[in-house]
């Protein structure tokens, strides 16, 4: 039977990626009429209730201009330089499309760091999820004036799937040069097929991954592929599709051509088997009414908890034990073991008298838990 392919009129919270050979023509000038293009279609989004976060490229293609660089590569200096330059001139314009539909923009700078380190992570997380749950249209791109080679993702492709996995998104869509994954690079091979649907990343899909092609764009077959892999995994679907018509999530909802790679299950089963493979760092015990709280489905609050055992920081998994000491879950805890031994069994509203400060709400929240 065919597979179904993803509406994306349908998405819960999407992802779009928007390449800087679309956002930025040859001469460094921004694209302006394409940009107001997108800005209606993601209004057209937020209006039936989606979330919508864009990863946006074009930042030292902005400031490379700017600063009169030249053509060809950059050293990580000039880049860095180009992209301070250019980060205004990015958030400054999307900020003036989407004024006009009544929408906010936030920007948002991120490293590999971020998302490697686990507190880093969850500041990021707990920080995009304000800005969606405010309305804000984040406005997501690496940051290059700080990131080292080291510390780098190295192009926005593999940060969106990260990004996209992270908040929970149920559709990531890269916008780019082409307008799907084919068998074989399109440019250097007429007899290339594209694929409508990719089921699975198999080592023959693999395989066919090509080089970049785009002058202007890092980002080339393979970092997509990898990109996908991270999506998928994380219960997102992902499209390829080819970017510069002036609506192009419309046009895609309308069938414009493109690859849709299908996701593992959906993003919060996704997130509870990451969980659920975790080592624990420690044990939380609760009592009777605190367990029954969870076979509710419910988060645990520290008022339930009555023994805190293992040496354990903010975001480390940590195994909940019934009274008897049976397992019920794992979960990713939102204190520090010395935190959560002054705050177990005490109610929420005692927690910044005993803290200094105002308490992360539950001990472990029911989205960061797999029972």
């Amino acid at each position: 039977m065919a597979a179904v392919t993803p509406d994306i009129a349908a998405a819960r919270r999407l992802v779009v990626k928007i390449g800087s050979a679309l956002l930025v023509d040859p001469a460094g000038g921004l694209r302006r009429a394409w940009l107001e293009g997108l800005a209606a279609d993601v209004a057209e989004a937020k209006a039936r209730g989606a979330d919508v976060i864009l990863v946006s490229s074009g930042s030292i293609a902005l400031g490379r201009r700017v600063l009169g660089l030249p053509a060809g590569a950059l050293t990580l200096d000039q880049s860095q330089a180009a992209a301070a330059v250019g980060q205004i001139r990015l958030a400054r314009a999307y900020e003036e499309v989407l004024a006009p539909h009544g929408l906010t923009a936030g920007q948002v700078l991120v490293t590999l760091e971020d998302t490697e380190d686990r507190r880093r992570y969850l500041n990021s997380r707990a920080t995009m999820e304000t800005l969606l749950g405010l309305g804000v249209v984040p406005i997501v791109n690496e940051n290059d004036t700080v990131a080292t080679d080291e510390i780098r993702f190295g192009d926005n492709d593999r940060l969106a799937a990260q990004i996209g996995v992270t908040v929970g998104a149920d559709q990531l869509v890269l916008l780019s040069d082409v307008d799907g994954f084919y068998s074989d690079n399109p440019k250097l091979n007429s007899a290339a097929q594209r694929f409508e649907v990719v089921q699975g990343i198999t080592s023959e899909i693999e395989a066919m991954a090509g080089d970049p092609v785009s002058g202007l764009s890092k980002g080339g077959m393979k970092t997509k592929l990898m990109a996908a892999k991270t999506a998928v995994a994380g219960g997102c679907a992902m499209a390829i599709m080819e970017g510069s018509v002036l609506r192009p999530l419309s046009a895609l909802a309308g069938g414009a051509a493109c690859t849709w790679f299908l996701a593992e299950g959906t993003p919060q089963l996704a997130r509870k088997r990451w969980i659920a493979a975790m080592k624990p760092k420690g044990d939380l015990r609760l009592d009777a009414g605190a367990a029954a709280a969870l076979g509710q489905g419910k988060s645990l609050l520290a008022a339930g908890v009555t023994e805190v055992r293992g040496a354990f920081g903010r975001g480390d998994p940590v195994a909940i034990l019934g009274p008897a000491g049976e397992a019920l879950a794992k979960g990713l805890v939102r204190y520090t073991a010395a935190e959560a031994r002054a705050i177990a069994g005490r109610r929420s509203g005692d927690i910044e008298g005993i803290l200094g400060y105002a308490g992360r709400g539950p001990m472990v929240h029911r989205d960061d838990m797999a029972r």
